[in-house]
């Protein structure tokens, strides 16, 4: 889906600023490291920022500033590791340090709060700038400028940008109302008087509290999570009803100003959990996930009772920035489903043939002529970060802070640059909560329990009415895992110990893959792999089924390495300790966006919990027969063994089980090869529909002049697939002194 998107920008539009994608022309990355180093060489060469426009400060600078240092950082870190980019000297950096020049004028204000717009060459009072008249700007557009500019300071070595960006957030905190702690949406850039005093978390605001927790994190300043923290307990007093996020009257907040919520609000529950605040952040994300059900996308506004307010979709990808953060705080595989209907939906109703086209009206589906940039740079990012293994990424993705626009920015800004020293702004007192002064992680809070997540949404799961998911088209975007449809069960498959001493009775639930063998038609029957590279024991492995650790790279890659080596079936094992089928439901494994008819052996997978058991028989026995087949399928299904009851040999003969006996003359006692005066043999049959158990009995009795022994050994032998395999065997010896 990317690479339809990306292609069709740079074959239709580049290099103007947006694609569209109905006309086929323009309007004015991260795995793909190859295509990266030719676009840094094209932007090097075709970019330039003199230009007579008129350009939206904000936009500038989280699209254009933001993304080339983020270029910049991921061009630095590749030329170091010496695999590519050896021609790189900073260009980027050197662009973005002259964009943000360029930028200045726009903060040249009586408050600092900057203009809205700026002209790229002659500024704001210039007679030329066609600009300047302006006397407003919205919140979130003067208090979304720290990230980038700070970071320009810091790379660059010139403290101007993060002195300004400082400034115009000092301001900000300063007009709140302090009776509420919160702040309105739109903002007088010269006398700081607020003109719409309308507060939520929604459009106008947003990133204005996103940046502030993320600068915390960027930069190490305190002042700022202080600033958040104090923000954020308004906002959950009095916005938070949950699962809605509503807009009050900053200086009245217990009124409601409308009776709708816009989808940009839909960051939220990712920011939340950057707080460590999972449950409000898994509530509003059940409830937006509803609303994309029942309407295929998030409108562009929708109302309390979830109807269309706006029905444009312009692509918006917070949605899908707060599953991926959902997801990795959680683990439950439910987010996992959540963004495979966001593609479906994507590839269903947005894809076209030059890109995909932004929805005019999600009532209709009728297409508008525009694909925006943030589409690339944030939709695509979450969600192939969504359905990837932190082993296949070209970076540790934890040590960048995302921008608003998804740009990535390295966290180790913190400590080896020197911070702004203008920052004279006290922190407000406020009452600490668990969450304030620390980064919770999902798995001390909640260890191992992906069902937390479950039973705060099922309050919500029917909040619009719809009960069922529509009819999804294929995937198309690769993913290790696929959730099922709601209305299409998953097939549960068996992992069976069938050899001894198991025998059928250890059976492990285990899922499915979408390529590979159909187990629901087809029969068959050590230390994981990682199976990511060579395999080197493939001798050893011929004829045997392989386990594999998840993780590390594709199932479909593990399938074929396995499969070449001579494995007759795969069984995967969750590498995420505590997991298990019982907690988290199945789904089922797909291949790696290219073809899998390759792939013809049995695979199944096994959460880590019912991994272990496996393992540890493994170890344990060495050598184990299991059997991969449907749990219908399940051998000795229903079959109840007979009940044997041994009393005292002396005070109950165990011939009565028994046919007459076998065998009875003097001999050796098979256990202890001592003359014996009698042994006697018996044998006994049980027939269960198509198994047969049989128990054996050998009787040995001794003589002497104090009392008569009897020892006896009791099998009961399990005949399956033409082999016998004891179930139960039992030895025992009456108490008494034996010659």
């Amino acid at each position: 889906m990317f690479d339809h998107a990306y292609n069709s920008y740079m074959d239709y539009a580049y290099p103007a600023d947006e694609l569209m994608p109905l006309s086929c022309r323009g309007r004015q990355l991260l795995n793909k490291l190859d295509e990266f180093e030719e676009a840094v060489k094209k932007t090097v060469r075709d970019v330039r920022f003199d230009n007579d426009i008129v350009v939206s400060v904000f936009e500038t600078n989280i699209r254009v500033l933001g993304g080339l240092l983020g270029a910049h950082v991921m061009a630095d870190v590749l030329k170091q590791r010496g695999e590519r980019m050896q021609w790189y000297r900073d260009e980027l950096l050197h662009m973005a340090k002259e964009l943000g020049y360029h930028l200045l004028p726009a903060f040249n204000t009586t408050s600092g709060l900057p203009y809205p717009r700026v002209n790229l060459r002659y500024g704001v009072v210039n007679p030329l700038s066609r600009t300047g008249t302006e006397s407003d700007t919205c919140t979130a557009c003067a208090g979304t400028m720290i990230l980038e500019f700070a970071a320009l300071s810091r790379l660059s070595g010139d403290p101007i940008f993060e002195e300004h960006a400082r400034k115009a957030m000092d301001v900000l905190w300063e007009k709140r109302q302090r009776g509420s702690d919160l702040v309105g949406t739109v903002i007088n850039i010269h006398n700081g008087d607020w003109v719409r005093r309308d507060s939520g978390v929604g459009a106008g605001i947003d990133s204005y509290y996103e940046y502030l927790m993320k600068a915390y994190i960027l930069l190490g300043d305190k002042v700022y999570l202080n600033r958040f923290n104090t923000h954020y307990s308004a906002i959950m007093k009095y916005i938070s009803q949950p699962p809605l996020l509503l807009n009050v009257h900053m200086h009245n907040p217990t009124i409601n100003v409308r009776s709708w919520m816009d989808s940009l609000l839909a960051f939220f529950p990712g920011l939340q959990v950057l707080r460590g605040d999972l449950k409000p952040a898994i509530e509003t994300h059940e409830m937006l996930y509803q609303v994309t059900k029942q309407h295929n996308f998030l409108p562009e506004a929708f109302t309390t009772e979830f109807r269309v307010h706006w029905g444009q979709h312009p692509l918006r990808p917070e949605f899908a920035e707060s599953t991926y953060f959902l997801y990795k705080a959680t683990g439950d595989p439910y987010y996992l489903k959540v963004g495979q209907s966001i593609v479906e939906k994507l590839n269903t109703h947005a894809r076209v043939p030059c890109g995909f086209a932004a929805v005019q009206d999600v009532r209709t589906g009728t297409h508008e002529d525009r694909m925006d940039s943030f589409f690339l740079a944030e939709m695509f990012k979450y969600l192939y970060l969504l359905f990837s293994e932190k082993s296949q990424l070209p970076i540790n993705i934890d040590d960048y802070i995302f921008t608003t626009e998804a740009h990535l920015l390295p966290v180790s800004l913190s400590t080896t640059q020197p911070p702004c020293h203008t920052n004279n702004t006290e922190p407000q007192a406020h009452e600490d909560d668990l969450f304030s002064y620390s980064c919770p992680s999902a798995q001390t809070l909640f260890p191992n329990n992906p069902t937390f997540a479950k039973t705060i949404r099922d309050s919500y799961k029917y909040l619009t009415g719809v009960g069922k998911a529509q009819q999804a088209s294929p995937l198309k975007l690769v993913a290790e895992v696929s959730q099922t449809p709601e209305h299409e069960e998953v097939v549960p498959l068996i992992v069976q110990l069938i050899s001894p001493p198991f025998l059928g009775r250890t059976v492990l639930t285990a899922g499915s893959a979408k390529f590979g063998m159909d187990l629901t038609k087809q029969e068959h029957g050590s230390v994981p792999y990682t199976a990511c590279g060579p395999i080197e024991n493939a001798v050893e492995l011929q004829g045997h089924i392989a386990l594999a650790l998840r993780g590390d790279c594709m199932f479909a890659a593990k399938a074929r390495r396995l499969q070449e080596a001579g494995a007759t079936g795969v069984i995967f094992i969750d590498h995420r300790e505590g997991s298990s089928s019982a907690e988290t439901p199945l789904f089922q494994m797909v291949g790696d966006g290219e073809l899998t008819d390759d792939i013809t052996v049995p695979l199944v997978f096994l959460f880590s919990k019912e991994g272990a058991t496996l393992t540890a028989a493994l170890q344990e026995h060495h050598n184990v027969d299991v059997l991969l087949l449907p749990k219908e399928k399940q051998i000795g299904k229903g079959l109840r063994l007979p009940k044997l009851t041994i009393e005292s040999p002396v005070e109950k003969s165990l011939a009565s089980y028994a046919h007459p006996a076998l065998l009875s003359v003097p001999g050796l006692d098979p256990f202890t090869g001592k003359q014996a005066a009698q042994i006697s043999l018996y044998s006994k049959l049980y027939v269960s529909g198509q198994y047969v158990i049989s128990f054996n009995l050998t009787e040995v009795r001794y003589q002497n002049k104090f009392m008569q022994l009897v020892r006896f050994h009791v099998c009961f032998v399990l005949n399956l697939f033409g082999l016998q395999w004891p179930v139960l065997c039992i030895n025992s010896r009456h108490p008494g002194h034996v010659p």
